[in-house]
């Protein structure tokens, strides 16, 4: 591996915590209806798990109102199942067309609960970024033992490393503080 490749991969890598965090954050729920909030909720169908959104068009036509119009009517028996089974606390209202789920507003006592849910995750976040700076700095040294690189190059790519590490962790406190301040807003 070269040192751009080194440097490329790590960046990739980090990118990919942070992403995985905006996943996580857009699943939890908030006083307000949005598609996210449902469309990674796994359905039987045909005896496969399938995503909701692939099954179906999500919509939030009002702040707290989720719409579910299922792109195949037998379907919808299963995707109540799953709405019910999942752990979103939202019961759905089926009218044999559509699905209709009334999102109810967060107590204090929930908002807080997932405040602290979504640091648990911000955390995990920023530890796989600090891993990932550990392995490429140790693939660096390595680099750097193996002769490809001089001990300037290594020192560079630590810092370069150093600074992707830091644009990551900010990105990371940046989704935490927005997903921080919706959940407590009323």
């Amino acid at each position: 591996m070269s040192y751009a490749d080194l440097l490329s991969d790590a960046e990739a890598r980090m990118r990919k915590a942070v992403d995985v965090l905006r996943g996580e954050l857009r699943s939890m729920r908030t006083g307000r209806a949005h598609p996210g909030l449902i469309e990674g909720i796994r359905v039987d169908y045909y005896g496969t798990p399938t995503p909701l959104s692939q099954m179906a068009t999500i919509s939030a036509p009002e702040h707290d109102q989720l719409v579910v119009k299922p792109f195949d009517a037998t379907a919808m028996g299963e995707i109540e199942k799953a709405i019910l089974k999942s752990d979103i606390g939202i019961s759905p209202s089926n009218d044999g067309k559509i699905i209709r789920l009334k999102v109810p507003p967060l107590s204090e006592e929930r908002r807080k609960q997932l405040v602290s849910r979504a640091k648990e995750v911000a955390e995990e976040s920023r530890v796989s970024v600090r891993n990932v700076r550990r392995d490429a700095n140790k693939h660096g040294d390595q680099l750097q033992k193996d002769g490809d690189i001089s001990e300037d190059e290594s020192r560079t790519l630590k810092e370069k490393i150093q600074e992707l590490t830091k644009k990551s962790e900010g990105m990371v406190d940046d989704e935490l503080k927005s997903k921080t301040s919706e959940l407590m807003e009323i």
